[in-house]
């Protein structure tokens, strides 16, 4: 039995749902998203309510039916609130700049590394150690996230590289000497 799937949607007020055969677009006061269902899962609109049923009980339909779910309530959650990830840089000499639509990055390599914004997304730095992402889609935030910090991700002997803010990096200890 899927828990997530079977829970309703409340729409707020001011977000708007249409629904076009399978396609469903959500519109809210951040912008508007798109969103295809699998034809195996049936929406239910009910004033402000939204429920999703599933055609059979095998294992492909109930991750279907709460992965349908939990993506229309993410889209909800984005047109409302909106979605942000920091990510925070470790390390000496490391530092990000913001100039234009281009995000700089020095994180010890030869040459700086860098980023374009993307459509729907902000890239906020508050200081040289810091990045803020933040849209109203949360796959291209988290996407887009992973993707810097793949640039170089927390190394666990001296903890240095690209961390979401809150993450916790298990520390080894480095070699013994004679």
């Amino acid at each position: 039995m899927s828990r997530i799937g079977n829970k309703i949607v409340t729409i707020p007020a001011g977000v708007e749902v249409k629904q076009d055969g399978q396609f469903v677009t959500v519109k809210g006061p951040k912008g508007e998203l798109n969103y295809t269902i699998n034809p195996e899962i049936t929406m239910h609109m009910d004033g402000t309510e939204v429920s999703f049923t599933r055609a059979a009980e095998d294992k492909k339909h109930r991750a279907l039916h709460g992965t349908t779910t939990a993506n229309f309530s993410n889209m909800v959650e984005g047109v409302t609130n909106g979605f942000s990830k920091t990510l925070k840089m470790v390390g000496v000499g490391y530092r990000a700049a913001k100039s234009g639509s281009k995000l700089t990055l020095s994180v010890g390599y030869s040459h700086p590394v860098d980023f374009e914004d993307r459509d729907g997304l902000t890239v906020e730095v508050p200081d040289a150690l810091t990045i803020k992402i933040s849209g109203i889609s949360k796959q291209a935030v988290g996407d887009f996230a992973a993707e810097i910090r793949a640039i170089r991700p927390p190394e666990p002997y001296k903890g240095k590289g690209i961390r979401y803010e809150g993450e916790v990096v298990r520390r080894k200890e480095g070699k013994t000497g004679k």
